[in-house]
């Protein structure tokens, strides 16, 4: 286990180079360019934290803590302030301990997200997670939307070794959730976990569908977590976070699932979607395989991203 996520952390610190270049290098000029700390020292961070697509209220928020620290600790040289920044970051985007409470009760997990996000793509991968943590997965293929959704997930229902309901085009997702919910029951599953339509072009749609679905659930499943996960693509940057805004306001959104972190420069987004919005960032991806979909760590992110050395941060569990 150790080994994996040292494994995914070199993995992650690979992936993060294009936003790494973005935003360090800028920093590390600031930082040893600059004598003093004055306002012109903090305007030129502020700069680089925008442009590296951590957000206004993200980028406010770290600068107004690292003032803060500033003058609590008497700090009169900028090369100081670098670890000070890097704290700041982590303390913005700590996910704090319930975050996974759903993998230890008996729980239903909506994914949802616009297609090609990765998003069945991430159920399938959590699914194999789940399943070598011990508990008992059933997947409900509800995004009926999508040609050859259903048979994607099958794949990966197989791979992991787990058992799937529904996938046929065209089904009434709540019909499948219905009976994944009695299957889920039946087999005493510890965790269902619903591949959910994002249709955002048509929010009404969707919101309807949705609506539908969290009916079910309640009526036929009372007593299990909920949890409802958002997939965005960080390739996509602002946009990514303009989605989660649109469906925070059709879901109780819970978390989110951060895919393609290894080929983009925008790996800020992280930072800003959780500043802007107060939904944690619960699982990042950085590849094709399962080992590459891994908890959301802010220790291990930020390290990553300023390329710190992993053995100074305690990393999940």
């Amino acid at each position: 286990m150790a080994e994996e996520r040292k494994g995914f952390f070199r993995r992650l610190a690979e992936g993060l180079t294009k936003t790494r270049n973005n935003i360090v290098s800028g920093m590390d000029a600031i930082f040893s360019g600059f004598s003093d700390i004055d306002d012109d020292f903090y305007d030129e961070i502020e700069e680089i934290l925008v442009m590296g697509d951590i957000g206004i209220n993200a980028t406010t928020a770290i600068i107004a803590n690292l003032k803060q620290k500033v003058k609590e600790q008497h700090i009169k040289n900028p090369q100081e302030c670098k670890e000070l920044l890097i704290n700041s970051i982590k303390e913005q985007m700590d996910v704090g301990e319930t975050a996974y409470r759903f993998e230890n009760e008996k729980s239903v997990v909506l994914v949802i997200g616009v297609n090609g996000v990765g998003k069945t793509t991430s159920v399938g991968k959590l699914a194999g997670k789940l399943k070598d943590q011990g508990k008992k997965v059933v997947l409900a293929a509800a995004d009926t939307f999508r040609a050859a959704a259903g048979t994607q997930l099958q794949e990966w229902a197989n791979r992991a070794g787990v058992e799937m309901i529904g996938g046929q085009e065209g089904a009434d997702p709540g019909a499948i959730v219905y009976d994944a919910v009695a299957a889920a029951k039946a087999r005493n599953a510890d965790v269902l976990l619903c591949d959910t339509a994002g249709r955002l072009h048509n929010k009404k749609n969707l919101m309807e569908e949705l609506r539908k679905i969290n009916r079910i659930l309640e009526k036929e499943y009372p007593d299990a977590f909920r949890e409802t996960l958002v997939v965005l693509d960080a390739t996509t940057g602002q946009n990514a976070l303009a989605q989660a805004r649109e469906f925070a306001d059709v879901a109780d959104i819970t978390g989110i699932i951060l895919t393609k972190m290894d080929g983009t420069a925008k790996g800020g987004i992280a930072v800003a979607i959780h500043s802007e919005l107060g939904i944690p960032v619960k699982y990042i991806g950085v590849g094709e395989t399962i080992e590459d979909l891994q908890k959301f760590d802010s220790n291990q992110f930020v390290n990553a991203l300023f390329d710190v050395q992993e053995d100074k941060s305690s990393p999940r569990p």
